[in-house]
């Protein structure tokens, strides 16, 4: 999805009022005068406001999408992959808190497109699960319900951009501190 420069200003307006207001909260009118425009002046360049949702929805889980394939593309041993997996997907949370916060709790409010993008999520999920099936087939770990540690992992790290406040901890001590977390609270005695 390429945006133009005046979307991309739009888009990162957009999505401040969505944090700060929500999506349902937040209106065209409130949109044009954060940037300091008409609203009719808006539709110029977007088609609608649930546009903006699903530039922001559609964009992160691209960006998800390009991280997991690279995961699944190396190769290197199941933990260490299971590791590369939390740290790639952890880093684009990390990077964009506000977009995650907003493709994380706004996302039912897609209309026309909503269909498309719970597809898109379940196959997102489904991959997560056949990559952390088959780490843990070949460690010969325990894992008794797929789904629900996927869930887990899922929901932890996408939520993750909620426990530490920004500019107070490096990316790195971050993506370490859940890391171990998460290995620790699957693997217990087996790590």
């Amino acid at each position: 999805m390429e945006l133009k420069e005046k979307q991309r200003k739009i888009l990162d307006e957009a999505v401040q009022l969505f944090k700060e207001k929500g999506y349902m909260g937040s209106s065209v009118r409130d949109l044009a005068t954060k940037l300091n425009i008409k609203a009719a002046s808006l539709y110029a360049h977007i088609r609608s406001k649930e546009e903006i949702l699903e530039w922001i929805c559609f964009g992160i889980a691209q960006d998800f999408f390009v991280e997991l394939q690279e995961v699944q593309n190396t190769d290197i041993n199941p933990k260490d992959k299971l590791n590369l997996f939390i740290e790639k997907h952890l880093s684009v949370v990390l990077k964009n808190p506000d977009v995650t916060h907003i493709y994380s709790n706004e996302w039912k409010h897609l209309d026309e497109r909503l269909p498309e993008f719970v597809e898109l999520r379940k196959k997102y999920q489904q991959e997560v699960e056949q990559l952390i099936s088959s780490i843990y087939e070949a460690e010969k770990w325990e894992l008794r319900s797929p789904v629900f540690t996927t869930r887990f992992i899922l929901h932890t790290l996408n939520n993750s951009y909620f426990w530490f406040k920004r500019n107070t901890e490096s990316t790195r001590e971050i993506t370490d501190e859940i890391r171990d977390k998460i290995l620790f609270g699957l693997l217990g005695n087996q790590k």
